[in-house]
């Protein structure tokens, strides 16, 4: 009896080693990112590339003291996209209904070309939608938005050119709008192909989601003990609440 309970017991072992093994992975574990979760009906949410003299904001920390000095905190910060060398926007960009950067329909290389790319943005009535750029329409109540690419989750499917396994890695952040139309922002704690960031954005239910951008990208979010204040953005994404508050 003895020895039939030891094949038993070593044949159960290996088929549930080989159900392991043969398992598909589903999810892209929520330990490699940082998240922030955004409710418009009761946070300020904008975006912010100049202050008030003209000057580009650059960094976080020059974001921190530019709100500071309106009486405001900074709760979260993200770079919103991608920009040219002189700091300006790539793509669309509006801010506060007014068109600082047209839209961008053209072809070329690079992510931010990676069709489709699309848009995150904000309408007057403070709702938030990501979308392909051929999708966008500005009907004058878009409030704020920012272009960029590629989409990584396009109505419920993974961009057709992401590819599972592949071993183009690096630090990225994008923008999901949740089942509840609340809005995730997402950054990777380390290197991780787009395959596994936009699967991660699907699994949280997300039918749109937006890549922002690559190394460069940092989050600023004391709440979570994160705090990057260094380096150099184009467009960038802000939270704040009042001082008094």
């Amino acid at each position: 009896m003895k020895y039939k309970f030891n094949i038993l017991l070593s044949i159960s072992l290996l088929l549930i080693t080989g159900l392991i093994a043969f398992t598909p992975k589903q999810n892209v574990s929520n330990d490699i990112f940082i998240t922030y979760i955004v409710d418009l009906k009761s946070q300020d949410l904008k975006l912010y590339w100049k202050n008030d003299k003209g000057e580009i904001i650059n960094s976080f920390e020059n974001l921190k003291k530019h709100v500071e000095s309106k009486k405001q905190t900074l709760l979260f910060a993200m770079n919103a996209g991608m920009y040219k060398r002189d700091y300006s926007p790539q793509g669309l960009f509006i801010e506060e209904q007014k068109i600082i950067s047209p839209l961008d329909t053209s072809s070329g290389g690079g992510n931010f070309y990676l069709k489709p790319n699309g848009v995150f943005y904000i309408t007057t009535d403070n709702v938030a939608k990501v979308c392909s750029t051929t999708d966008f329409v500005n009907n004058g109540k878009v409030k704020y938005a920012t272009q960029s690419g590629p989409m990584l989750i396009i109505n419920g499917a993974i961009h057709p050119e992401f590819k599972q396994g592949s071993k183009n890695l690096n630090i990225r952040n994008g923008v999901g709008i949740l089942s509840n139309n609340k809005i995730i922002f997402a950054m990777s704690k380390s290197e991780i192909n787009f395959y596994d960031f936009a699967t991660y954005f699907k699994s949280l239910g997300c039918k749109n989601a937006l890549y922002l951008d690559g190394f460069v990208s940092r989050v600023y979010l004391p709440e979570k003990n994160w705090v990057q204040t260094d380096g150099n953005f184009g467009v960038m994404i802000g939270v704040t609440k009042l001082k008094s508050e």
